[in-house]
């Protein structure tokens, strides 16, 4: 069963604000092979990074916790969410943004990180695909307090927490960040900390 064929595709710009957001029509090849004129709306924020910082020593995890305001507006009392280090690709490189969101964000310099696997985080309306990592940290590797780039308006904390604590605030539904349950999930399963 040939699927997904895709022509005739026009984009209309409906903002350019923070990020661009495009309605798109065009028209699909169903299986039966009638083709059918769809409309959706794609919000391309770029791609991403994001990192499971752990200490196997310690057996911990550097998380972060920072206001978000799309979790407000949907429930999230008071918008803070606890999440994993993650920023926006610059220039394309995901394993040298992470390095650099890590020393942003957490104050931790690190040379070493393990890329283990992509994601489309939400493909129905996002364009972002997620390259997720971990990386190894020691006390000796922190040189900054952290806290986000002072002109990004971040305002992040940072948590070393033990990996049974962050596990358990997943379960409990207090983390309830997706890329950050994903890689506590992925070092559970690959006992990380075994």
């Amino acid at each position: 069963m040939l699927m997904g064929k895709v022509r005739n595709i026009k984009k209309e710009l409906l903002s350019d604000n923070w990020y661009t957001l495009n309605r798109v029509t065009f028209e699909y090849q169903k299986a039966d092979g009638e083709w059918e004129t769809q409309v959706r709306e794609a919000y391309d924020r770029g791609n991403g990074a994001v990192i499971l910082l752990y200490n196997l020593e310690k057996r911990s995890v550097v998380l972060t916790r920072q206001f978000r305001m799309p979790t407000y507006l949907n429930g999230n009392s008071d918008g803070m969410m606890i999440e994993a280090c993650a920023g926006i690709l610059e220039k394309g490189n995901a394993e040298e943004t992470i390095k650099m969101e890590v020393e942003e964000e957490t104050g931790f310099r690190i040379d070493k990180v393990q890329q283990i696997f992509e994601s489309y985080m939400s493909p129905g309306s996002v364009t972002e695909i997620l390259y997720f990592f971990t990386g190894q940290y020691k006390d000796d590797m922190r040189i900054g307090e952290g806290g986000g780039a002072e002109d990004e308006t971040e305002n992040i904390e940072v948590l070393e927490l033990p990996f049974t604590k962050a596990w358990q605030l997943m379960l409990s539904g207090e983390i309830k960040d997706a890329k950050t349950i994903m890689l506590l999930q992925y070092a559970k399963i690959h006992s990380l900390f075994d």
